[in-house]
């Protein structure tokens, strides 16, 4: 087994987040973060024990992989990192509670930050969107005062309409993914000697797995349709 710096096994989970539905799709920014934390950790000597995904805004603190993540570091004590810290959260005072919680949180682009420093950052950089913010809230009033039309009609009209069919293939796309992931956390309990459908859905559970849905109660019959999708 790895072990860091100090000579004490550390484990670490790695958090990995988009924003939108394309970038999640076509997996070259989640692929990118990925190879970063991995990187990361093992220069760091830590063993990566579990990787999540959102594809969410970094303000959503109830996204189901941030979530998912955070119970896999409670109950192994182990370190969360991400590529940047945005991909975390981007509230200054989440991350301040996660501290304060106890939660160890490292980026793999400040490889030398400490807890203070984290904070730090964090601060800075939601004072930033919010001066970005004002600044834009701004220029929108001074174009008002000079009669520009904001909003509204502007005249335009997409050549098509929503497509349903593009909706239904995300959707799909979106719970292949799903179903690959679950059943690589599956087959990892089946390696440690978890059989059976009832006692995985209870080892999940315990371990704080999200289920497709985003909630933590696993059942026999979840992990049947997850299994199930995985095959087909």
């Amino acid at each position: 087994m790895l072990a860091s710096r100090t000579g004490t096994p550390r484990y670490a989970v790695g958090l990995t987040r988009v924003s939108t539905a394309e970038q999640g799709q076509s997996g070259l920014g989640l692929e990118a973060q990925q190879a970063s934390v991995r990187a990361f950790t093992t220069e760091q000597g830590w063993v990566l024990v579990a990787e999540y995904s959102d594809i969410a805004s970094g303000k959503d603190d109830h996204r189901p992989g941030f979530q998912a993540a955070l119970a896999r570091c409670r109950q192994l004590g182990a370190v969360l990192v991400a590529a940047r810290l945005d991909r975390i959260t981007r509230r200054a005072h989440t991350l301040s509670q996660l501290l304060e919680d106890g939660y160890s949180v490292r980026a793999a682009d400040m490889p030398g930050a400490d807890d203070l420093m984290m904070r730090i950052y964090a601060a800075m950089a939601q004072k930033e969107r919010e001066l970005i913010s004002e600044r834009t809230r701004a220029a929108l009033r001074a174009a008002k005062a000079r009669g520009t039309m904001l909003g509204g009609d502007r005249g335009y009209r997409p050549a098509m309409g929503p497509s349903a069919a593009a909706a239904t293939q995300a959707r799909r796309l979106a719970a292949e993914r799903a179903a690959h992931r679950l059943t690589l956390e599956v087959e990892r309990l089946r390696t440690e000697g978890v059989t059976g459908q009832a006692a995985i859905a209870r080892a999940l559970t315990e371990r704080g797995v999200a289920t497709p849905r985003g909630c933590g109660v696993w059942t026999h019959t979840t992990v049947a349709r997850v299994l199930a999708r995985a095959e087909a």
